[in-house]
């Protein structure tokens, strides 16, 4: 029998290239999507463009704020795995709106755990964050670290969203698995997100803001590899233990400076380098322990850095060229 997956976030970045990949496997899936105005919804919209093709996909419009909407998707759908990736997302807009904030990614969270309980799902796939982390001094960070001081509202309805769900799983047993990705980027990144936007730039000849010295680090991860391990988490949630946290990183931290040098090598010119002081909320660096995720997942992430810029600039060309012909 044909599995369904219910996918929150199902038009973004991430829950786009999710999407394809279950459908590629022959599963049914049920994108739910609100196409906020955070960033282009048409952005979204062409996200979705090959699933719409295929016959097993269905689209749900809906905010996850509103509790009647989303009772009613689960209930008609009847999913076995709900995947939520949606949230409001960002360090810096959640600062200037953690009402927002906290309504989308706490309430709308609950919201969906609600449903999912209701009918029965077997299995709940919850996308946290590594800005759950902090400024933890130590590294690499491991699941098992404390994560009692975000610095961001963004990093605290993330680290919420995982004390509600570890809730739910011991008051429902419903099988739940909390995923903390660190620094997503490939073809389809959000356009705020720091490579896009430094793609676009450095291609422009426009300065790119650079805060701090340079010094600061991420442990960037390819979609792709995400998206693996999204699907071992789905394959695997429930063992070894009925609630779990894996960190999904790429567990090669790059300085910013670093970054930028090699978007200059892929794109082949020089960056223009706008000094800006350090942001409030933006933590000094990310690095992912891999221990627990590859021994009980069999995740290893396969794609570099310069290797997977390489493959979101040529993703960007493409799809300009094509919006150059139509």
């Amino acid at each position: 029998m044909t599995s369904t997956t219910l996918i929150t976030g199902a038009a973004g970045f991430i829950g786009s290239h999710l999407t394809d990949r279950l459908l590629a496997q022959g599963q049914q899936v049920v994108g739910l999507d609100n196409f906020c105005d955070f960033y282009d919804p048409a952005i979204k919209h062409a996200n979705l463009a090959q699933a719409r093709t295929q016959g097993c996909f269905s689209l749900v419009e809906a905010d996850l704020r509103d509790r009647d909407a989303v009772v009613e998707a689960v209930a008609a759908h009847r999913p076995d795995t709900v995947v939520h990736l949606a949230a409001m997302a960002g360090v810096r807009p959640s600062i200037e709106n953690p009402a927002y904030y906290t309504a989308v990614n706490l309430n709308g969270t609950v919201n969906l755990l609600d449903a999912a309980v209701a009918q029965g799902c077997k299995r709940f796939i919850f996308a946290s964050s590594s800005s759950v982390y902090g400024n933890n001094k130590k590294t690499p960070f491991s699941e098992d670290d404390r994560v009692d001081h975000p610095i961001s509202p963004y990093a605290a309805t993330k680290k919420a969203g995982e004390l509600i769900c570890h809730s739910y799983s011991h008051l429902y047993q419903l099988p739940i698995t909390c995923l903390r990705f660190f620094t997503v980027f490939g073809p389809r990144q959000r356009p705020d997100l720091a490579i896009n936007k430094f793609l676009r730039l450095v291609r422009d000849g426009k300065p790119i803001p650079m805060f701090g010295d340079g010094s600061t680090s991420r442990d960037y991860t390819f979609v792709d590899d995400i998206v693996d391990g999204v699907t071992a988490a789905i394959d695997r949630c429930g063992e070894p233990d009925r609630y779990r946290i894996y960190n999904l990183g790429g567990h090669s931290p790059v300085s910013l400076r670093e970054m930028i040098a090699t978007v200059e090598r892929v794109v082949g010119k020089a960056a223009q380098i706008d000094r800006q002081p350090m942001q409030p909320g933006d933590v000094d660096r990310t690095w992912a322990d891999l221990t627990r995720v590859k021994a009980e997942l069999g995740f290893e992430p396969a794609t570099s850095l310069e290797e997977g810029i390489a493959r979101q600039w040529q993703w960007m060309q493409e799809r300009e060229n094509v919006a150059t012909q139509s």
